[in-house]
């Protein structure tokens, strides 16, 4: 078990997205602003190429199209897939600034069987 937002479970979730199925198009450069964790704000980064995660890390990506900020407790649950990320989105529990654009057509991809099994994957080697 790797410790949510650490540098092993980074390598861990980044060797676990490798057979992620591609989306043609869907390229982007996110950053995460997690506000309010034990050990206070964490700022992380994914890179997505044609939908396949082809970098994360934790610290900050240069020229982000889009910016997440959530708090800890409901990032911690969007990770686990216990809070979905277009709902986090429409209430308000996630703040999102950037691409307008790049956010709606990542959105879609939150949903699909092979994110949430990504997810499942993920959470299960993951210490929260």
């Amino acid at each position: 078990m790797s410790k949510w937002l650490s540098a092993e479970w980074f390598d861990q979730a980044r060797a676990l997205a490798v057979d992620q199925l591609s989306h043609p198009g869907l390229s982007a450069r996110i950053q995460y602003e997690v506000t309010g964790g034990p050990d206070g704000d964490v700022s992380y980064y994914c890179i997505l190429e044609d939908g396949r995660l082809q970098s994360i890390g934790g610290g900050r990506v240069e020229s982000p199209d889009v910016t997440i900020t959530a708090p800890w407790a409901d990032s911690a649950a969007m990770q686990q897939g216990d809070l979905d990320p277009n709902v986090a989105f429409m209430q308000g529990r996630m703040k999102v600034s950037g691409s307008m654009g790049v956010m709606m057509a990542l959105l879609p991809t939150t949903t699909t069987p092979e994110y949430q099994d990504l997810l499942r994957r993920i959470a299960e080697i993951t210490e929260f």
